[in-house]
């Protein structure tokens, strides 16, 4: 059965009677529809609005000791409790770095969920397909492997994922996909970061995306190749297995060059741009050009 040990995935766990203030006042989803039965994608982001983090937030339930665990990238978790611990200031919270003792497990298609008796488990917030997410004690993921497997299942349904399809301190939430995949609560209060990302909601902005593409011939190219068509250079590769990869480009040039009838490629290998049912933005060869 498709489970898997995130290995590359930590935890860190914000705790205290201000922990919930705290976050809520920093991060892009609403802290108010976390629950222990419901876990939410969000991510802490640089005044400017570019992603410094991404993360799935756990509620603990209170006999369970309470507060929060952030599941996010494991080497990146020191300097999220870092950064986190920079807005602490005077509230009363805790911060821990527990990718030692804890691990992150993925379960999707047919593999049985497991009880919360293991641990923090609830559905990935960010689409239903992807199946399920798990934190427990490190020893009870020991026996497990299924990375590979998980990000080849994730790549075919088109989501991208922090560190590997975009640059953190680099791209804006929307470019990443955030808007789609419920990462961003627009009807929330003020966060670090909300004004660029509000304007760039109301003013459809965002030129720039994450989208899957099928590669021609089966192979895929190595991230960070660039993705061109002709002398276009529309942007970068992020990963791919299975014949299928995930690209960020420049939705105007895409348009560009499908309208001119040229061959887009990724790392030299020609792509069709495919996109998947839940994305709600336009693609290049559903919108017009809007390049000079």
């Amino acid at each position: 059965m498709p489970t898997a040990h995130l290995s590359d995935r930590g935890v860190v766990r914000v705790s205290g009677e201000d922990a919930k203030k705290l976050l809520d006042g920093l991060l892009t989803c609403d802290m108010d529809l976390v629950t222990p039965a419901a876990p939410r994608f969000g991510a802490l982001l640089t005044p400017q609005g570019k992603l410094l983090f991404d993360f799935m937030v756990f509620e603990a339930p209170p006999e369970d000791g309470g507060g929060y665990y952030l599941d996010c990238l494991r080497f990146m978790a020191p300097d999220l409790a870092k950064r986190l611990g920079f807005y602490k200031l005077r509230a009363k919270v805790a911060i821990d770095d527990l990718s030692e003792s804890l691990a992150v497990l993925a379960g999707w298609g047919d593999a049985e969920r497991p009880s919360e008796e293991i641990g923090l488990v609830g559905d990935d917030p960010r689409l239903a397909a992807l199946g399920w997410r798990a934190i427990v004690a490190a020893e009870d993921a020991q026996l497990l492997t299924g990375g590979p497997a998980y990000h080849a299942h994730r790549i075919a349904l088109g989501v991208p994922e922090g560190g590997k399809d975009f640059l953190f301190n680099d791209a804006f939430p929307h470019e990443a996909l955030m808007d789609q995949l419920n990462g961003i609560d627009f009807d929330k209060g003020c966060y670090v970061g909300q004004e660029v990302v509000s304007r760039m909601q109301h003013r459809g902005t965002a030129r720039t995306r994450v989208v899957p593409v099928v590669y021609e011939d089966g192979f895929v190219s190595e991230p960070g190749a660039e993705v061109t068509a002709g002398e276009r250079r529309l942007g970068k590769v992020g990963t791919g297995a299975n014949g299928r990869g995930l690209v960020m480009v420049r939705l105007d040039r895409a348009a560009d060059a499908l309208a001119a009838g040229e061959t887009i490629r990724a790392g030299g290998l020609p792509v069709r741009l495919e996109k998947p049912d839940w994305v709600r933005f336009a693609f290049p060869d559903e919108a017009k050009s809007t390049t000079a």
